[in-house]
């Protein structure tokens, strides 16, 4: 089966068990239509919510992703241009990063808790560039023993509870390489300042580098990017 031939296969059985709509999303020099569940809300399960508190957050594309996917593709990126770096990106929703990044020239590995939102973004991606990326089912509190480092690690909005500032600390600590580089887009979520305090505990420097506006319709926010990376050693 070719790459084409699977993801077509996939977005079929996605499209039978999902209501599926497509937004408009121009990036840089093009636009992508990122399909993805019409309501989050009509995902809620009781049951998941009761074995570990999840909630379908991934469903929905959220500002900090879209301005984080813009800025990705811009001239002006703190990344620069991919050049087949391997990058991976936590929580990637329904694969609007991802795209971006593949556009940006990265080789992309996407990693959610859902396996669903892996479906999406290969979807996603496929569509937006004609490229497939790798796809991680990852659990933060249960990382693998051994656990692949990268490049470049980026997620956006992942910082909405209290306990993943640490989380999402320790888990930057585990992805990233030497010398690597990660971005965090974070719109002033609760759990910021605590991730802030967290990352020189497990050895690792943040630094705001940007403040990105953001405003569709009546959704007014700032997206900050944060840039994390190994702190330098006395």
């Amino acid at each position: 089966m070719s790459g084409a031939q699977e993801i077509a296969r996939v977005e079929e059985s996605l499209r039978r068990r999902f209501r599926v709509i497509e937004t408009e999303v121009p990036l840089g020099q093009t636009t992508v239509m990122l399909a993805h569940p019409a309501s989050s809300d009509e995902l809620i399960s009781e049951e998941d919510y009761l074995a570990d508190e999840r909630l379908p957050y991934w469903a929905e594309p959220w500002p900090s992703s879209f301005a984080l996917a813009r800025h990705l593709v811009s001239g002006d990126s703190l990344l620069g241009a991919g050049d087949g770096r391997r990058m991976l990106e936590l929580g990637c929703g329904t694969g609007l990063v991802a795209a971006a990044a593949t556009l940006a020239g990265f080789s992309v590995t996407a990693s959610d808790y859902y396996e669903d939102a892996l479906r999406f973004a290969r979807v996603n991606v496929w569509h937006a560039t004609r490229r497939s990326i790798d796809v991680l089912h990852l659990d933060w509190r249960a990382l693998p023993e051994l656990m692949p480092r990268y490049d470049v690690v980026i997620a956006s909005d992942v910082l909405y509870e209290r306990p993943y500032a640490e989380i999402v600390a320790k888990t930057l600590s585990r992805t990233l390489a030497p010398g690597g580089v990660a971005v965090v887009a974070d719109p002033g979520r609760m759990a910021t300042p605590a991730f802030i305090e967290a990352c020189p505990t497990v050895g690792l420097r943040v630094e705001r580098k940007r403040r990105l506006p953001y405003e569709e319709g009546a959704v007014k926010q700032t997206i900050d990017l944060y840039e994390i990376g190994w702190a330098a050693r006395d």
